[in-house]
């Protein structure tokens, strides 16, 4: 019922940035928190920052004060803004929402980000 479209990442250097962004589509309901979880190869998928429907935010220590995320209600996306990009923030990003009632998860297709040294 709901679809989830990612863009943005790719290649950076170190000290750079970069903005994913996530569209949803279907059946869209008030209630929901949407995130943004990462997998580094050989490494357990992991929550780097979500956001509730009222604008609640929370982030992973270690890309606390680099990354922000942000969404619109109106336009149903969500966006996560990366600052200060280091080596280890390498992975590939995925984009989630997780409607509160019925509890479902949707997934967007993951986007590759890659930091150079």
């Amino acid at each position: 019922q709901v679809q989830l479209v990612e863009s943005g990442g790719g290649l950076v250097q170190a000290g750079g940035s970069l903005i994913l962004s996530c569209a949803a589509s279907g059946s869209i309901f008030r209630g929901n928190v949407m995130a943004w979880y990462r997998q580094a190869p050989g490494k357990q998928r992991e929550l780097v920052a979500d956001i509730t429907s009222g604008g609640t935010t929370a982030y992973a220590d270690s890309v606390k004060g680099r990354f922000t995320i942000s969404r619109d209600n109106a336009k149903n996306t969500m966006s996560l803004q990366m600052n200060s990009l280091k080596p280890e923030d390498t992975a590939v990003y995925y984009c989630n929402l997780r409607r509160i009632w019925p509890a479902t998860d949707y997934w967007g297709q993951g986007n590759q980000v890659t930091v150079s040294s």
